[in-house]
């Protein structure tokens, strides 16, 4: 083979490689593009705060994924486990929550708009204030027609939210299963839930 054929084989050889290279790289994005489309999200969520206004995100969160057709699991843990309770009792405090209080929900708009400069200390020694600040927190989400935590968790039971309380925190605190909603999928402990969390698309601890 002379210079001249060697040239044109060669030229052949990388043309072939150059179309080949091409159509991979086509197939492989419409494969790409294919099993984005048709793949479920995952949501992991770890849930341990027990105030009213901490029960708001996880629940919103998982119910909105959910709404998208995302498969959702929420790890209840600690005091995250009252979210769980058949009898919901949870109320919002000041202390530590550098974001209180809420604005008046009552009065006129000049009012309502005050932006109140308490210390949180000061807030956590007036008697009554937890119970005045829950019903505040009640009234505000009531007229902006906001869900309640009810609500929003029988809309994540309905959904198929699974719902994973964590057992060595029921063993510590003492309770009994029979004290939470029955739509509780699993009663795990953190090695059980990791691996789930691991392997999800998202996952935030709240």
């Amino acid at each position: 083979m002379n210079i001249t054929s060697l040239a044109i084989a060669n030229e052949t050889a990388q043309f072939e490689r150059n179309r080949f290279n091409q159509w991979f790289k086509e197939e492989f994005e419409k494969e790409t593009n294919v099993r984005a489309e048709t793949k479920t999200h995952t949501l992991a969520l770890i849930a341990t705060k027990g105030t009213l206004d901490w029960a708001y995100p996880p629940f919103i969160l998982a119910s909105t994924a959910s709404a998208l057709g995302w498969e959702v699991s929420i790890f209840f843990s600690f005091y995250g486990l009252e979210l769980l309770k058949k009898d919901l009792r949870l109320g919002v405090s000041p202390l530590g929550n550098p974001a209180m209080p809420m604005k008046m929900p009552i009065g006129p708009d000049w009012f309502r708009g005050i932006d109140w400069k308490i210390p949180n200390a000061v807030m956590g020694n007036v008697p009554g204030f937890e119970m005045m600040a829950k019903s505040m927190f009640n009234s505000t989400l009531k007229q902006k027609g906001v869900a309640s935590i009810e609500e929003l968790r029988s809309a994540c039971i309905e959904a198929e939210v699974k719902l994973v309380a964590c057992q060595m925190t029921v063993d510590l605190f003492g309770y009994e299963k029979t004290d939470f909603v029955p739509e509780v999928a699993e009663w795990v402990g953190a090695a059980s839930f990791l691996p789930l969390a691991a392997k999800a698309d998202i996952c935030l601890y709240i």
